[in-house]
């Protein structure tokens, strides 16, 4: 296969009929490690929101149990991806992100804006920093893909197009983004999870590095003194770099999901959907149980 033999067979398709076909191509194919990327800083910048920031510290699921929630919600969101909406396990992890949602107080609008980070914040990634920029029809595809899922979490007032996305998203973050204490409790833990990954020596340069990839009204909400420009141009070169090696590499043949990161650490033994969240889910059965498959070598 030629390095861009699978975009040709992505334009080929349908944006509409065939968007979350599209979307596993390239979410699992061609840009894995990149979309990882992009959805962590998608939700990543949503405690930044103070009614979102303060709902996850008081849960406690992002500061007492972080590697377990970042895991869950990998997963949760990953299994749709794999298998499909319909499927057992598309519907079995939607019922159990939709269980976990209805047992808090969220807004439609908070949940909106969560949504408009996931069909935003991988685009803006992948045109910076990945080994290519997205077609028209990923654009497409992914904002009908989260559309979809959208709608089975029962959000209202969608945005229908990739553009009204972003406008919603810039317009809640400039009317919404603030400083909170619970939430920076919630940033600080996140990133010290991230730098856990990490071996010890190494992990104030990837915190370092990884405040130098974000923007300044999210360094500002967290209280996060800006990185100087020196540490912000090697950091997003260092990630370009890295991009353009990509490019270089024969295409991926084999896809590579969430429940294959290495950074899944809590489930070694395999996990069940219908027991992934935060509390216990009574009435589900028959969910078998899906192996935590690192075998498959990260290559890009």
């Amino acid at each position: 296969m030629k390095r861009f033999e699978r975009l040709e067979r992505i334009r080929r398709m349908d944006p509409y009929e065939d968007a979350s076909e599209i979307y596993r191509l390239c979410a699992a194919y061609e840009f894995p490690w990149d979309f990882t990327r992009s959805l962590e800083l998608a939700l990543y910048r949503t405690y930044a929101v103070p009614s979102i920031g303060r709902l996850l510290a008081a849960t406690a699921e992002l500061t007492d149990r972080t590697q377990k929630r970042y895991d869950d919600t990998s997963l949760l969101l990953d299994a749709v991806v794999e298998y499909g909406f319909d499927s057992e396990e598309g519907r079995t992890a939607i019922r159990r992100i939709n269980q976990m949602h209805r047992s808090y107080d969220i807004s439609n609008d908070d949940m909106r804006y969560v949504l408009c980070t996931f069909v935003v914040m991988p685009k803006r990634w992948i045109d910076s920093y990945g080994w290519r920029r997205l077609s028209r029809h990923e654009t497409v595809a992914s904002t009908v893909h989260y559309r979809t899922l959208g709608r089975r979490m029962g959000i209202q007032d969608i945005p229908e197009s990739y553009e009204e996305f972003e406008t919603c998203l810039d317009a809640y973050e400039e009317a919404h983004f603030d400083w909170d204490e619970d939430a920076r409790r919630v940033s600080d833990a996140t990133l010290a999870l991230m730098a856990s990954w990490y071996p010890r020596p190494l992990r104030p340069l990837l915190r370092t590095a990884t405040l130098a990839l974000l923007d300044d009204p999210l360094l500002r909400a967290f209280h996060y003194p800006p990185p100087n420009a020196t540490t912000r141009a090697l950091a997003r070169r260092a990630v370009r770099t890295r991009g353009r090696l990509v490019r270089l590499l024969p295409p991926r043949r084999a896809p590579h999901h969430a429940r294959q990161n290495w950074e899944i650490k809590g489930y070694p033994n395999g996990y069940r959907l219908d027991e992934l969240g935060t509390r216990p889910v009574s009435g589900l059965r028959g969910c078998p149980v899906r192996p935590t498959d690192q075998s498959a070598t990260a290559g890009e």
